[in-house]
């Protein structure tokens, strides 16, 4: 058995998971999410702030202590869309180099590819779509993950990463050895932190006129930019979604209090659930909102926008109803940075830069 410990920094959360893999299935992966709102006001300046990066290095250096304390001797850590994004984005790269992290901005077919591993190791032998709604945009994947593989899972793996994703376009298909087949993966620039601060960061509630704007932005790009894989007569009957958006309308619909993991993970949402939660949230004022159970105060100011997101994202791919995972891009990352510690290929074609924990 391996342990890895695995640090993703998104547009609005710093998370750390710390996971034991075995055979190429992630036994346990214990998580901790921390809102830090890096990517506040990116998508109007095109700058991470002095404050949001510092934020991120407090909470970076708490990460690698709990790392340590867990006992895992290797980690990686990615950045995602407001990384990609920030013009200064090499400000906060140094700091986490200064504390020893090996930090990678990874691309959206890559972040994609690493959601939908996590996810389909809870659908092995199921075509489904996989979508994460982040802060700065949304990764959509289509694929299926065998039922079974002999052997170790990911002894000889081959699959969607960076190159495979470039070499083939935007829907390019691969299979490998693990029984990974990704028809598709798409990044596309549309999450809760980028429609709050475009459309719905300067009233207190959000007017209808500026709801009605943040809902045809997400539209349009939904419509245009969805997969083909995910349209027709080949759109797959299941929609899975992961991110704080989601997770967070369950709790709240549940009046979690505290926050119950298990309870969230494989929870249907209905669109009319989501639509009745937006709605709901919106009509509130932003300290009203703080107030909401089930809902963390540091999200109160994103969440209106990110029911707007997966509401569209529901009526572009024709579903009217989702199912939530908790086993995230963590746990895909998990599975990656575990083959690279013994030297073995990526069961997606991309490879994390590992960094030594025990020093």
């Amino acid at each position: 058995m391996g342990r890895v410990a695995v640090i993703d920094i998104g547009t609005v959360t710093c998370r750390l998971g710390v996971a034991d893999v075995t055979a190429g299935r992630v036994q346990r992966c214990a998580k901790t999410s921390t809102i830090c709102n890096l990517g506040e006001g990116v998508a109007e300046t095109g700058r991470l702030s002095e404050a949001a990066c510092g934020r991120v290095l407090a909470c970076i250096d708490q990460a690698l202590a709990q790392a340590r304390a867990a006992g895992a001797p290797v980690g990686c850590c990615t950045l995602t869309s407001a990384a990609r994004d920030a013009e200064n984005s090499a400000v906060l790269l140094d700091g986490l180099r200064a504390r020893g992290v090996v930090p990678q901005v990874i691309p959206g077919e890559v972040e994609g590819s690493l959601t939908f591993l996590g996810v389909a190791q809870d659908f092995r032998g199921q075509r489904i779509m996989v979508a994460d709604n982040g802060g700065g945009s949304t990764e959509i994947a289509v694929g299926t993950l065998a039922a079974e593989c002999a052997g170790d899972a990911f002894a000889g793996a081959a699959g969607v990463g960076a190159g495979a994703a470039s070499a083939g376009g935007p829907d390019a298909a691969s299979v490998g050895p693990t029984g990974l087949d990704l028809e598709a993966v798409r990044s596309l620039n549309v999450g809760c932190r980028r429609v709050t601060d475009l459309f719905l960061s300067h009233e207190d509630p959000p007017s209808a006129d500026s709801l009605a704007k943040a809902r045809a932005f997400c539209c349009d790009a939904f419509e245009e930019g969805l997969p083909a894989a995910a349209r027709g007569a080949s759109e797959p009957g299941h929609l899975v979604c992961v991110g704080g958006t989601v997770t967070t309308l369950v709790a709240i619909s549940a009046r979690l209090n505290p926050y119950d993991p298990s309870f969230v993970h494989l929870h249907e949402l209905p669109l009319a659930e989501v639509d009745t939660l937006a709605e709901r949230l919106a009509s509130l004022s932003l300290a009203r909102r703080r107030e909401v159970v089930g809902l963390q105060p540091k999200r109160a100011g994103v969440i209106v926008a990110g029911a707007v997101c997966v509401g569209e994202l529901m009526r572009a791919c024709g579903v009217d109803r989702l199912t939530v995972s908790e086993s995230d891009l963590l746990f895909g990352l998990s599975l990656v940075a575990d083959a690279t510690a013994k030297g073995k290929p990526s069961p997606i074609g991309w490879h994390p830069e590992l960094f030594a924990l025990r020093w």
